[in-house]
């Protein structure tokens, strides 16, 4: 096992002419990363301090995900530590995906089948899938996807977990949809459960201390009148220059 370590910070440094050139959000997103690491994986993930806004809190770091889940490398590292974090008597049958991990999901589906853990799937391999989201922000499968889900073994995969709000939406539509929760993996997460389910996390606040998030209407930020750096969601970052 690694020993955790402490946040590393890029330390290039500019004159205040500089970063005024840059202006102050973009100096912070593109200057201020810092890399964070866990005890049981070499591959660090970058964060960037701030004031940023998701669809349901406002978090004073965005956890940058991009090549975790866009480079090969990174996306197999990943997997081979999430597989490590279940028994090999685990039945799986699909990996439901959400935050655009599906390249992830993929090597994580294909360390589970190496290591022997047993699908009740007739071809004995396992599905990849993401829902979608309906007009009313729900999740819903659609028909030729509903077979992987009804009856089968499931683990959902998440980038993010922060509020658990997006986590408790894909369960009620998991169990909608009468599939078997087997567990949920997530790259990062604010939390060790939600709803009395647990969450197995490669990172987590014991890796990142001071990561914090609110709900908008009580952000210590914006009660001091600091402007929202950027808006955040699973695809990334959108600077309020």
């Amino acid at each position: 096992m690694l020993a955790a370590a402490q946040p590393e910070w890029n330390m290039t440094i500019y004159t205040a002419e500089q970063a005024g050139h840059f202006g102050r959000r973009r100096y912070l997103m593109e200057h201020a990363m810092m890399k964070i690491r866990a005890k049981n994986t070499h591959l660090p993930l970058k964060a960037v301090p701030g004031h940023f806004a998701t669809n349901h809190a406002h978090i004073n770091y965005y956890i940058d995900m991009t090549t975790v889940k866009a480079r090969q490398s990174e996306a197999e590292e990943m997997a081979k530590t999430l597989a490590g974090q279940y028994v090999n008597n685990t039945v799986v049958d699909t990996i439901v995906c959400l935050d655009g991990t599906q390249v992830i999901g993929a090597y994580l589906a294909e360390e589970l089948s190496r290591a022997g853990f047993i699908s009740m799937n007739e071809h004995k391999t396992i599905y990849i899938i993401t829902p979608e989201f309906n007009s009313n922000s729900q999740m819903i499968f659609k028909e030729n996807v509903r077979p992987m889900v009804a009856g089968k073994h499931v683990i959902l995969l998440l980038a993010n977990v922060t509020t658990g709000l997006t986590l408790n939406k894909a369960l009620e539509c998991i169990g909608y949809y009468e599939g078997i929760l087997e567990g949920v993996a997530a790259v990062f997460s604010a939390q060790t459960e939600v709803d009395g389910v647990h969450i197995n996390s490669v990172y987590s606040t014991e890796d990142l201390p001071d990561y914090r998030f609110y709900d908008y209407r009580n952000c210590p930020f914006c009660e001091r009148k600091m402007k929202i750096d950027a808006l955040v969601n699973s695809f990334g970052y959108f600077r309020q220059e």
